[in-house]
């Protein structure tokens, strides 16, 4: 079992603003709309995006990866489970007020993975929280 977490990431909205829009997926429609520019800043990286209210699939180098919303705390952490992923992982994005106006957050991935394969995972697992991370703090909420 191996775990990667992001740096805190600072949003300037607030905390229950943040959650509102993360805990239902369809809420990424702005998202997927700048899809295009993400394709072109990260060529070979993201090919394609995919949600409902409670599931989300990208598409990454060909390999397609569902993750699934498993649990929601009101206003403080969505949790994911990996649906049919090439390794069992869940992934947690976790938001709390930094004051009235602002919050913060920070994603974490746990993934079932061997000695083996965590010497190949590591670098891109971690890279990959980060940039999610990144792209989760500058949604407009």
């Amino acid at each position: 079992m191996v775990q990667f977490e992001s740096s805190v990431k600072h949003v300037p909205y607030t905390q229950e603003r943040v959650y509102t829009k993360l805990a239902d997926l369809n809420n990424l429609a702005s998202v997927r709309e700048k899809l295009g520019e993400l394709k072109e800043k990260f060529p070979g990286k993201v090919e394609d995006l995919v949600f409902d209210q409670d599931s989300l699939t990208l598409k990454v180098q060909g390999i397609s990866l569902t993750l699934r919303i498993v649990e929601r705390e009101p206003m403080k952490c969505i949790k994911f489970e990996g649906d049919k992923t090439p390794i069992p992982m869940n992934l947690w994005i976790q938001i709390l007020p930094e004051n009235e106006a602002n919050a913060k957050m920070k994603v974490t991935v746990r993934a079932e993975v061997n000695a083996f394969m965590k010497a190949m995972v590591s670098k891109p697992l971690q890279e990959g929280v980060e940039k999610l991370a990144d792209m989760l703090a500058m949604i407009p909420y």
